[in-house]
């Protein structure tokens, strides 16, 4: 017992016939060379549709993702409610390539970057039509929040723009044209400042941009915001004013005058769960008042609103013009294939 009798060697193996797929296989599996079986999985398609009523024109956007989402292309146009199409364009866009195609001009505007090294990345851009661009050379100083950056325009014209960024600011030194008496143009270097600084519990600024200074203090706390400012030479001042009264509500206040005129506008905002926001309002400059229905997240993405859809509704009313009123909307789905 227990020896095992070996086969005849004119005997016939009979072996088991292949297994039958079943049918609810994917047909589209593929077997690599090292015999596992993956499935075969087509790029993701996205579309996007974004409907505005002040055009009326509708905006569609259909994308897809390329190679383990190294690469995208993205295809986009317009229409009316004719069924006319507009501003057709493909774009081709990686990490540091992307380029866009239009059909109307037959034009493509070309971005890149590279990076030459652990602290030095180039970028450029060219418009191949106008044949006219941009290049910029960024270098990161040993520390890294400090960043010196050197940019000029293509074909060259004048002296590059140089600026230095670091963690209190920004400092930038260009080339620019000025108009001089008897219209004569002469190049004069410029120079552009942002200077940060913590105040009093709070973080004051100074921007200068060549001819105008402006000066703004920003103090905020988990319910209040005041930011007052001024400009020279100009002698503009204005402040703003935010109040949260609870996780839900917030008003905004803001006062702008100047030595003839001023002029105020008032923001109140109602929160409704995450994805629902109700906002009124009036502008005195303009003489309008405002109510505005947000359905989704006002400044996210469509992906991450509900059923990846976002709409608001606007109604606006002139002082002293109820017959003028108008009633606005813009919607934006994503459907994802």
């Amino acid at each position: 017992m227990g020896d095992e009798i070996p086969p005849s060697p004119n005997a016939i193996i009979l072996l088991p016939p292949p297994p039958t797929p079943s049918p609810t296989s994917d047909p589209l599996e593929r077997t690599p060379r090292n015999g596992r079986l993956t499935p075969f999985r087509r790029p993701p398609l996205r579309f996007t549709t974004e409907f505005d009523s002040e055009g009326p024109l509708f905006l569609h956007k259909i994308s897809s993702n390329f190679f383990d989402n190294l690469a995208k292309l993205k295809f986009s146009f317009q229409n009316n409610s004719k069924g006319e199409i507009f501003s057709p364009q493909l774009g081709f866009i990686t990490d540091n390539l992307s380029v866009l195609y239009d059909f109307e001009s037959r034009n493509a505007l070309l971005r890149g970057s590279l990076n030459l090294g652990k602290n030095l990345q180039l970028r450029t851009t060219y418009d191949v039509k106008e044949q006219l661009g941009a290049g910029s050379m960024i270098a990161t100083l040993p520390n890294p929040s400090v960043k010196l950056e050197l940019s000029s325009s293509v074909p060259l014209n004048g002296l590059p723009r140089a600026a230095l960024h670091f963690p209190y600011g920004e400092i930038a030194l260009e080339q620019r044209e000025n108009i001089e008496e008897k219209d004569e143009v002469r190049n004069a270097l410029s120079v552009d400042g942002i200077l940060k600084s913590p105040l009093l519990n709070g973080v004051s600024t100074v921007v200068y941009n060549g001819k105008d200074l402006n000066l703004r203090y920003i103090y905020k706390d988990t319910h209040l915001t005041f930011i007052p400012s001024f400009s020279l030479p100009s002698n503009k001042a204005s402040f703003a004013f935010k109040r949260r009264f609870s996780s839900t509500d917030k008003l905004s206040y803001c006062f702008h005058f100047v030595l003839d005129s001023s002029a105020w506008s008032a923001v109140y905002k109602h929160t409704i769960g995450k994805d629902l926001k109700i906002k009124a309002g009036y502008d005195s400059e303009v003489r309008l008042g405002w109510a505005s229905l947000w359905v989704g997240p006002e400044g996210g993405k469509t992906k991450e609103a509900p059923r990846k859809l976002k709409a608001q509704m606007m109604l606006q009313v002139p002082q002293g013009d109820i017959n003028g009123a108008a009633l606005m909307f813009r919607v934006k789905k994503r459907w994802d294939l």
